[in-house]
């Protein structure tokens, strides 16, 4: 594919930008975009690079289109055993634990039930084993970000006012290419 002026004048014009306000974002003057989009330079590969990746982000899948709702968590007091039980029954590897204010206080994966496997860890209390809490995004990030946060963490949680509204996991990345949504 060529990268064109024109080109880039529909993505822009198809992520709702003016050519001020992806300057601003690309880190170049609005003159320069102007030029760029009536073919009027060439600009370096550097430039198209931040251009195209201020563009792509915009267009993409966000966070509350791929999110699971409804999260389901847990409190720091429950036992491991309810813990794992609501995780046998969804079908799920993690779950954050909330505290009653509903704080993020920390999360609980299958990975760390099974680190402190003992003869009494079903009686064990949530916050006696749990992990640090899953990182948060907002729901209009996008997929981007949340695709190298899944690189070290279990989940990602949306997050909408301070609340968390949904859950990103690995699986959901993988359910957007079944979905034919292009994540860059």
């Amino acid at each position: 594919m060529i990268i064109t002026g024109s080109l880039i004048r529909k993505l822009r014009l198809a992520a709702g930008l003016t050519q001020r306000q992806l300057a601003e974002l690309a880190g170049v003057s609005q003159a320069h975009i102007a030029k760029i989009e009536l073919g009027k330079v060439d600009p370096r590969l550097s430039t198209i690079n931040r251009i195209l990746e201020v563009l792509t982000e915009r267009l993409g899948p966000r966070c509350k289109d791929v999110m699971t709702k409804n999260v389901i968590f847990v409190r720091p007091d429950a036992t491991v055993k309810e813990a794992s039980e609501l995780m046998t029954k969804h079908a799920i590897d993690q779950l954050p634990v909330i505290d009653e204010h509903g704080r993020v206080v920390g999360t609980v994966t299958d990975r760390c039930i099974v680190k402190n496997l003992s003869p009494e860890i079903a009686n064990e209390r949530v916050d006696k084993i749990m992990e640090p809490p899953m990182p948060t995004v907002p729901e209009d990030a996008s997929l981007t970000k949340v695709r190298f946060l899944l690189e070290d963490h279990p989940g990602v949680l949306v997050v909408k006012g301070g609340e968390v509204v949904g859950i990103i996991t690995r699986a959901d990345l993988i359910k957007t290419v079944c979905g034919q949504l292009e994540v860059r």
